[in-house]
């Protein structure tokens, strides 16, 4: 399994993340697909025995593609830099794959599972495209990504669910019951209600086929968000 994670400016959480994902039992490969960071995250990262390729200009979709064109693995695990998947997540995705699976996610709970943001991790339990997010981690067969010719470059804010929706097209999304631990940042610097109605906002006009571009600009209006310089 090749593992991809996109980072920017995260020498907070990586290391903790690149030593949760080498506790699984399986085979796997960690590659950093940096966008420029101007603080350790790298450093960190090659210290602890990941492989970096480095864009040096932050675009998530771009940095995310980059990392699957020099994967060698036959499935593909997308995990943001401020996340953890589960200890076992490497064997429930080979099982996932093994029955049948091409490609899906997991829920998530946040880090500070408190007032409504519980509500926000029980919905992620059920299969409606709203509740899905790149924060849940996407793990795909290499063979379908490339027949999806991989993230949409044109999309920042919303790469993930487009992936999906292009990827339900040709093969059943699975859903695993288990949770990814996800960071409340982007809570801690907004309003819970800020960040639920740029998110409904947002999602509402990309099915409108509203513009990348002026979804990112929407976007970065409505809320401040920790990782608006990645574009």
């Amino acid at each position: 399994m090749s593992i991809i994670i996109p980072t920017l400016n995260e020498e907070g959480h990586i290391i903790q993340l690149i030593e949760r994902l080498e506790s699984c039992s399986a085979p796997i490969e960690i590659i950093i697909a940096d966008g420029g960071s101007t603080d350790n995250t790298i450093a960190n990262a090659q210290h602890a025995g990941a492989k970096v390729v480095n864009l040096k200009k932050p675009s998530r979709p771009a940095q995310l593609n980059i990392g699957a064109d020099i994967a060698k693995a036959d499935i593909l695990y997308f995990v943001h830099a401020d996340t953890l998947p589960p200890t076992d997540f490497a064997e429930q995705i080979v099982t996932a794959v093994k029955n049948g699976a091409r490609f899906g996610c997991f829920r998530f709970k946040f880090d500070k599972n408190k007032g409504m943001l519980k509500f926000n991790s029980y919905c992620t339990r059920f299969p409606i495209m709203m509740f899905r997010g790149g924060d849940q981690s996407l793990f795909i067969q290499k063979s379908l990504f490339d027949k999806l010719g991989g993230y949409d470059e044109s999309h920042v804010v919303m790469e993930d669910y487009d992936i999906i929706r292009r990827g339900k097209k040709l093969s059943e999304f699975t859903l695993i019951q288990d949770d990814v631990q996800v960071s409340t940042r982007k809570y801690e610097q907004n309003s819970y209600l800020r960040v639920n109605w740029a998110n409904f906002i947002v999602f509402s006009l990309y099915y409108c086929g509203v513009s990348p571009e002026k979804l990112l600009n929407i976007y970065l209006y409505l809320i401040k968000h920790p990782k608006a310089e990645m574009k």
